[in-house]
């Protein structure tokens, strides 16, 4: 049965290191959430180590400089790495014989900002699928929302089409942005492979993301916690490649779980929750606060 915790501060004697979420544990994309800096500030006074492991389809310095604009300093923290920043390392070192194996001309699906993924690699960019050897997609546009899957079905059937692999940047299917729900890329990637396309999606749940964030930590497993707000992402993840998890409930599943923000639900309710996922947190928190 998960621990209920009002707060962080058990956890973090318990624990030397910490796999942090960032979208829905840390920040909103536009704000960090309450308590939280002050959060990572104590974890850091107390030795402990936090690595940032985030689906965002950017590159981990574009994170961080958005993190600076929203008062979250690099100090606070020991380390990051961000889906794009995995596919910028994929498409560069082609040590993989999935990467290896596409061609330089790439189509990208997403919003211009995001372009950071594959700046610097020896790829073309091209105005169609029609003239591509893949596509890269980082998603619809975080920053509007009444986005559906259903605006996409155009693009999605011309990269189907001409038989384009995908490369899934953020395997997320939707996130919370400054209180409003919009969809990400994997929920593109979800109806691509739906239409019989070939996906190769990169970061959380997949265990192959982790192995660095332990280098980062330079910790044993048994010592290390990740912490999230998506069951199907951060809490799955954890449990695939064998450690604890602490679950955060004032992220994606606030809505469907009826809850006032900073507030837990009554006992059980979110431990059903999890259990209908084939998951069991060992602890669950309203808030990433101490």
């Amino acid at each position: 049965m998960a621990e209920l915790l009002e707060g962080f501060a058990p956890l973090a004697e318990r624990y030397d290191g910490f796999v942090l979420d960032l979208w829905g544990v840390v920040h909103d994309g536009v704000r960090p959430y309450p308590g939280a800096v002050d959060c990572l500030a104590r974890l850091k006074a107390m030795g402990r180590r936090s690595v940032l492991l985030s689906n965002a389809p950017r590159r981990a310095g574009a994170a961080q400089a958005a993190m600076r604009a929203m008062g979250i300093a690099d100090h606070l923290y020991d380390g990051i790495l961000t889906s794009g920043e995995a596919v910028h390392v994929a498409l560069r070192d082609r040590t993989d014989p999935w990467f290896a194996a596409l061609g330089p001309r790439v189509f990208h699906l997403g919003p211009e900002r995001d372009r950071n993924v594959i700046e610097g690699l020896p790829l073309e960019r091209v105005a169609a699928p029609a003239e591509a050897d893949f596509v890269l997609n980082t998603g619809p546009d975080d920053h509007q929302a009444g986005q559906a899957v259903e605006d996409f079905a155009p693009v999605l059937e011309a990269c189907r089409e001409a038989s384009l692999p995908m490369i899934c940047a953020n395997p997320d299917l939707e996130v919370i942005r400054g209180g409003v729900r919009v969809i990400c890329a994997g929920a593109l990637a979800q109806r691509y492979a739906a239409m019989g396309g070939e996906v190769r999606s990169l970061g959380k749940p997949d265990p192959a993301i982790y192995p660095s964030v332990f280098a980062m930590l330079g910790l044993p497993p048994c010592r290390v916690m990740a912490v999230g707000d998506a069951l199907r992402t951060d809490i799955a993840g954890a449990r695939a490649v064998g450690i604890a998890s602490a679950w955060v409930l004032g992220g994606i599943h606030a809505e469907e779980l009826g809850l006032e923000e900073g507030t837990l639900p009554p006992p059980g309710v979110a431990e059903a929750r999890a259990a209908a996922e084939g998951l069991a947190p060992d602890a669950i928190l309203p808030a990433f606060r101490w």
